[in-house]
């Protein structure tokens, strides 16, 4: 256990840290499994690029916060959107 003062107040910061890290990523996987779910068709009625906008937000906000890598954020996005894509392209033929 830590005996300094210094160590004892990065314990208490870390400990905030990982909750609220912890909360963001759950939030991100959560919007994650909606977006795929409104692609494949699971709800219909929604508006797939107002959920794809949402997502992609959801996914920069995680990586402004430093959740994500900002290279791992731009990945997910990149895929997201591809799959939005190749989505709607076996949808129209």
């Amino acid at each position: 256990m830590a005996n300094h003062k210094s160590a004892l107040k990065r314990i208490r910061q870390t400990e905030k840290r990982r909750l609220r890290n912890r909360q963001v990523r759950s939030q991100l996987k959560t919007v994650l499994k909606k977006f795929y779910s409104v692609v494949d068709g699971g709800s219909e009625g929604e508006d797939l690029g107002k959920v794809h906008r949402q997502t992609v937000s959801s996914i920069d906000r995680a990586a402004t916060k430093g959740v994500l890598h900002k290279r791992a954020a731009a990945r997910k996005i990149s895929r997201i959107t591809a799959y939005l894509q190749k989505s709607q392209s076996t949808a129209v033929q």
